[in-house]
């Protein structure tokens, strides 16, 4: 697809298929359907299981699905596929095998791009009630990080791998957490160019506290950075910095945020969806911005009492989030024209786009309108 038309982009968990490590962490043959099937309402009107439609439980060991889910995203306007990857450091990786099976198969001609998902993995937000390390990311040096681009390498050379200006598009999650930020930028970067690229192409997701990120180009001009988003949950202060009533609402924001840590929040924080989603439907801050959508999010199947909810959250509803983003990113033709999607089949979030029991297509199909709506102009 040329560069100049709006494409979505969504996010890829690769879960659904045993590994070891999780067969020691939660029991043999565990993935996100295990957590999925035990899920169970916890208040009145409360919708669980929320459980899949026409793909069933399936398992990304085996090609079909795949195959599948790529015609799924090719019929109903998903032009891309962001594929979470698990590099932990020291060449561990975890959930590698989708990628690379995809890879080989020339029958899957979804594109797709990677995200560093650069994060220790502690069990209360994978499905255990304690706050144990499962395992650690860590950050180990310049030949790490050249281990990882030529581990990387057979992927952006294939010619699905979204790039723009001959630059391999890269997600990282937390940036935030790289303590030698610069140095793996500079070594993507170089590897990249004596491959042949012109680069790398860093999209960084950006939180509250990052929000100087998005409203300062010297800033992420000085790291490297080419495009922010907002996908981690957060909102901007509603009162002026240094005020009496900002600080009064820095004191209450860290009220809040206290119920929320591991082991002291009792219930689960819910918000309605549609009036939630008002808070990520922003303006563009400056050229380098994008947004990211979401058409759902329950996770109390992985987090229990600890989960964050919409509840109320419909395809109907999702097309007009879908819209109003759309609607930004047209007034907006120097910004990157991409609208990331989060997410495809994260289901134990309760956060997909895959056809579910309960509405069938109906996310797709929101999909498909707004992106037929919007390409034609």
């Amino acid at each position: 697809m040329p560069e100049d038309k709006m494409q979505f982009l969504a996010y890829y968990l690769p879960q659904f298929h045993p590994i070891p490590e999780n067969d020691a962490w939660w029991g043999k043959g565990f993935t996100e359907w295990t957590n999925v099937v035990k899920a169970r309402p916890l208040f009145k009107g409360h919708e669980q299981p929320i459980l899949p439609g026409e793909l069933g439980f399936y398992d990304l060991r085996v090609s079909e699905v795949q195959r599948q889910q790529a015609q799924l995203a090719q019929d109903y306007g998903i032009d891309g596929f962001i594929y979470y990857q698990y590099w932990f450091g020291n060449g561990k990786m975890l959930l590698e095998q989708p990628a690379e099976q995809m890879l080989k198969n020339i029958d899957i001609t979804t594109p797709f791009c990677f995200c560093w998902a650069n994060e220790t993995w502690k069990g209360i937000w994978h499905g255990l009630d304690n706050p144990k390390v499962l395992i650690e990311q860590t950050y180990n040096g310049e030949q790490d990080y050249k281990n990882y681009f030529n581990y990387l390498l057979p992927f952006f050379r294939d010619e699905r791998y979204i790039k723009v200006d001959n630059k391999p598009m890269f997600h990282i999650y937390r940036i935030e957490d790289i303590p030698d930020l610069d140095l793996f930028i500079k070594i993507f970067n170089d590897l990249a160019i004596n491959q042949g690229f012109s680069g790398i192409y860093f999209i960084a997701t950006v939180v509250s506290h990052l929000d100087v990120m998005l409203n300062n180009p010297a800033v992420y001009g000085q790291i490297g950075m080419d495009v922010f988003f907002k996908m981690r949950y957060g909102r901007k202060p509603f009162f002026k910095e240094k005020s009496l009533l900002r600080k009064i609402e820095n004191k209450c924001i860290e009220k809040f945020s206290a119920s929320y840590k591991i082991g002291v929040r009792k219930k689960p924080l819910i918000f309605d969806y549609k009036k939630g989603v008002t808070h990520f439907n922003i303006k563009f801050p400056n050229t380098k911005y994008i947004s990211c959508v979401f058409p759902n999010w329950d996770n109390s199947a992985r987090s229990g009492k600890k989960s964050l909810i919409f509840i109320n959250a419909n395809p109907t509803d999702w097309q007009h989030h879908l819209q109003i983003a759309a609607e930004e990113l047209l007034k907006n033709p120097h910004n990157p024209q991409f609208v990331i999607i989060k997410s495809w089949n994260e289901w134990a979030e309760g956060n997909h786009l895959e056809p579910d029991a309960k509405y069938g297509l109906g996310w797709l199909k929101a999909v498909k309108k707004v992106k037929e709506q919007f390409n034609k102009k």
